[in-house]
């Protein structure tokens, strides 16, 4: 143990410990309680560092938990061994200590790192909560992430496992020939999704910028320049409420593969979630509230108008009688706004009875244009585009087209969304001229792809709100 390890406690700031580098994962020492006998000692030293979560006194015996990041095991001092003992017994929940000592087994048998040298890193000042059962207000552990990982062991779980999944979609697309890019995140125009912007302003500019809603056009701008497959994980930003599916800022995967439509990208998104499940859990099927879910492709994949006409028990479609169209959005409480067109109706119809319903992993095939300003015409389907929503647990996981490369029908398009906007949609899109000028150069077919992550883990990890995998989720400031 190096000489800079003072094991006193209440140390001043100048003399406590700068580092503890001897210091090895909890985790690696484990293995070396194979062949222990209870009552035996070691014959190794060990040197570890974690907070202190746990702690009972037994006379001039102390057994503690120490936990860091990698697991957790039990220290044992003894009056008799252990420097500093009277100090080692005024030790609080949440104190950070770094321990030497050798491995043992005690007389019940639990694996032990015996306290010989301790020294205290960081001492914890406030409550962490009852021992047992944790932090639950919601309020508080949101708020005080920095706790409640610590207390609540199944939300340190949740974002390991959000991790791991970003590591395997990344490796998925690179071994794929996907390469990773960065575009901006304050974008002079925002467009790319139907959503309302962010505003700020740049001062050494005078120009107002908007965080973006989405990285789309940037990245086709880049297959325009010659990478053919591409993709992005990052954030995005949503002027918009905040609810169980949604936080206004949240993470995107957005990827974009020439030569291919949105039937390729179809076989890749059910092919890449499936991987993701397989390789967390060793079986693509898992539990989601009260059902089972099976990732193994292929997915169902069904037409929008299929779907609802089914749930309605009615053929609904595009070219349906529109009275019977507007009574039917009566009789759901939709309420039609000045300017929806019938796409426009059918989706809302959709949307509000049958989006929910949809509980297996299924593709929703086949948008109105009129809701899809980025996406290409249907080859075979007048008034509809090549779009798919992926579907799971009545949420939606993924977005994605064949990618409109006509910039003479995508000016009209803009043009359409900028009168919408005009009228008063705050969530319709801008024109973009430099994306158009983009596309003048020649866009190759191209099949594009958007899944939102936070949805994504929310399935993983069995959570209901999206608050439950988001670090640090937006919150009113604290009165």
């Amino acid at each position: 143990m190096s000489d800079d390890v003072v094991a006193v406690q209440n140390l001043s700031e100048e003399t406590r410990p700068y580092s503890f580098r001897e210091a090895k994962p909890i985790s690696e020492i484990l293995p070396m309680a194979d062949g222990l006998e209870p009552g035996e000692k070691g014959a190794a030293n060990v040197c570890i560092a974690g907070r202190v979560m746990l702690i009972r006194r037994q006379g001039r015996l102390i057994f503690a938990t120490l936990v860091d990041q990698s697991a957790r095991v039990q220290l044992f001092a003894s009056a008799s061994e252990t420097p500093n003992f009277q100090q080692f017994d005024q030790l609080s929940i949440g104190d950070w200590i770094g321990v030497w000592g050798p491995v043992m087994r005690t007389r019940r048998g639990e694996f032990s790192v015996q306290v010989h040298k301790w020294s205290l890193l960081a001492e914890n000042l406030r409550s962490f909560g009852d021992k047992w059962k944790g932090i639950s207000d919601p309020d508080l552990r949101y708020r005080q992430r920095y706790v409640d990982l610590w207390v609540n062991p199944s939300v340190r779980s949740t974002f390991t496992i959000r991790s791991k999944v970003v590591s395997l979609i990344r490796r998925y697309l690179e071994d794929r020939g996907f390469m990773e890019v960065e575009t901006p995140m304050l974008q002079s125009i925002p467009t790319g999704a139907m959503a309302e912007p962010f505003v700020t302003h740049h001062n050494a500019l005078d120009l107002d910028l908007y965080l973006r809603i989405a990285p789309e056009l940037y990245l086709k701008r880049l297959v325009v320049g010659g990478f053919e497959r591409v993709f992005e994980i990052g954030r995005v930003f949503r002027n918009e409420g905040i609810s169980p599916r949604h936080n206004p800022e949240f993470t995107m995967l957005e990827l974009y593969q020439a030569y291919a439509d949105y039937q390729d990208i179809m076989v890749l998104t059910e092919e890449l979630v499936s991987h993701v499940v397989k390789e967390l859990f060793g079986t693509r099927k898992l539990t989601y509230g009260s059902n089972l879910l099976d990732f193994t492709p292929p997915w169902r994949r069904e037409s929008l108008e299929q779907l609802v006409s089914e749930r309605l028990g009615e053929e609904i479609s595009l070219e349906m009688n529109p009275e019977r169209l507007d009574a039917l959005l009566t009789e759901h409480e939709i309420e039609a706004k000045e300017g929806w067109g019938v796409g426009k109706k059918v989706v809302e119809l959709y949307e509000k009875t049958t989006e929910a319903t949809l509980v297996q992993p299924t593709f929703v095939l086949d948008f109105p244009v009129e809701v899809s300003p980025l996406a290409r015409a249907h080859r075979k389907k007048i008034g509809r585009v090549e779009r798919f929503e992926a579907f799971v647990a009545g949420r939606e996981l993924a977005n994605a087209f064949s990618e409109l490369n006509d910039p003479t029908v995508q000016r009209k398009r803009f043009e359409a969304q900028l009168r919408e906007r005009e009228a008063g949609d705050a969530e319709a899109m801008m024109l973009d001229e430099d994306y158009i000028r983009a596309l003048e150069y020649g866009l190759p077919p191209t099949g594009g792809l958007g899944i939102g992550i936070d949805r994504l883990v929310m399935l993983l990890t069995n959570n209901q709100q999206i608050r439950e995998v988001v670090l640090f989720p937006t919150m009113r400031p604290e009165v």
